[in-house]
């Protein structure tokens, strides 16, 4: 991730990662969900909105240009499935891209041209790399070209759906909506802590600031990250409710955050000084997620917990490795004469692989430095089959 810059060590991190709760009074997310359906669905449509997680090749178009494979943000090959397709074909439906394209060039579900009526109804994977819940400028955007990645935001990915003469303006309750968002406000507003502290870092080292200033400064910095991981929550769930509930939706199910630190960049020596704040954006925002829908007739999948179950569990699921990417940044830089040097899995396929040591798609867990690859969305779809099967729904 180029987004941060490092962060040393400092004398000051003891009180920095002591500051949490966002300066609120009461604790969020004691209320659970109620009224969500206990029956199992007669589904004829999935229907995802979400970031790259879910993304199921909304940027095929990028490594095409370099003739490599590629496509999903993991370790793309022919059978390189993510979650999302994975939790579709355990129901005998099919879900296609609902928008592909790249550098502010795009086309809106391309299965639409399909004679066959399922496939041409088929693009409702809205979830696309870099989305943030309500900003169009997501990672990977240029807001000043609008080049780069699409990241229409969740609020908009809905708007679409509804929109879509394909639909009829709601939801159906043959429709299962599954929604999960956040991860990209989670390394927007750790980009920007990051940089205050950077800053922060620099004025403390020179004797600026003392450190009772340093320590209050990077207190008010980690505070406001947590206030903007708080309001994507409160927006989100507004969403759920007034745009997914309110029209019709009825077998919703809302994911939580991992917690983001249990990557390979959150465990990197650049962020290692700043883990706990990472985690802490994380939970703030799945606490006010669970408050806001308190009440609300959806059922809560909780991914930072599950997360951390596959992770003590790793061995027993197969998995040999859950530390390294298995995507090796080289090997795509090479491919793409250094067009792409951060590692993307977006640009990586079987040849891509780490040789040293010798990475493989299914027993590995991570593509790149916060993607799963194959197996690790096998695990995760797996999991996530299991919550639908507790809910009653399948």
């Amino acid at each position: 991730m180029k987004l941060f810059r490092s962060l040393a060590p400092l004398a000051l991190a003891a009180a920095l990662l002591a500051a949490c709760g966002g300066g609120d009074p009461d604790v969020p997310g004691s209320g659970s969900p109620s009224g969500a359906p206990t029956t199992k669905g007669n589904f004829s449509a999935l229907i995802s909105f979400g970031d790259s997680l879910s993304d199921v090749g909304t940027y095929s178009p990028a490594p095409a240009q370099f003739n490599i494979a590629g496509g999903k943000f993991t370790t793309n090959s022919s059978t390189g499935t993510i979650w999302v397709e994975n939790v579709a074909t355990a129901l005998g439906l099919l879900v296609t891209p609902a928008q592909v394209g790249f550098n502010g060039q795009s086309v809106s579900c391309p299965a639409a041209a399909n004679p066959n009526p399922v496939i041409a109804k088929s693009c409702t994977a809205y979830g696309q790399g870099g989305s943030r819940v309500t900003d169009p400028n997501g990672v990977g955007h240029d807001p000043a070209t609008g080049g780069g990645a699409l990241t229409v935001p969740v609020a908009t990915q809905i708007a679409n759906h509804l929109a879509s003469p394909a639909f009829g303006g709601r939801f159906a309750d043959t429709d299962l909506v599954m929604v999960y968002a956040g991860s990209n406000d989670v390394f927007t507003q750790f980009g920007i802590f990051a940089a205050k502290a950077a800053q922060i870092q620099a004025q403390a080292g020179s004797g600026a600031i003392t450190a009772d200033q340093a320590n209050a400064a990077l207190f008010q910095a980690q505070t406001e990250a947590q206030l903007g991981m708080k309001q994507a929550a409160f927006e989100l769930a507004a969403l759920v409710k007034t745009q997914i509930l309110a029209k019709g939706g009825k077998y919703v199910a809302v994911m939580t955050l991992s917690d983001i630190a249990d990557t390979p960049f959150g465990n990197s020596a650049q962020v290692a000084p700043a883990r706990g704040v990472l985690t802490d954006l994380s939970r703030i925002f799945n606490l006010w997620l669970r408050d806001q829908l308190t009440g609300a007739p959806v059922q809560i999948i909780d991914t930072f917990a599950l997360f951390k179950d596959l992770t003590a569990n790793a061995t027993q699921l197969g998995f040999t490795n859950i530390t390294l990417p298995a995507c090796d940044g080289v090997k795509i830089a090479a491919a793409t004469a250094n067009n792409v040097t951060d590692g993307s899995s977006l640009f990586c396929g079987p040849a891509s692989l780490r040789d040293t040591p010798p990475a493989s798609a299914t027993t590995w867990f991570f593509a790149d430095s916060v993607h799963p690859t194959t197996g690790g969305h096998k695990a995760i779809s797996d999991a996530f089959l299991a919550q639908l099967r507790a809910f009653g729904w399948i």
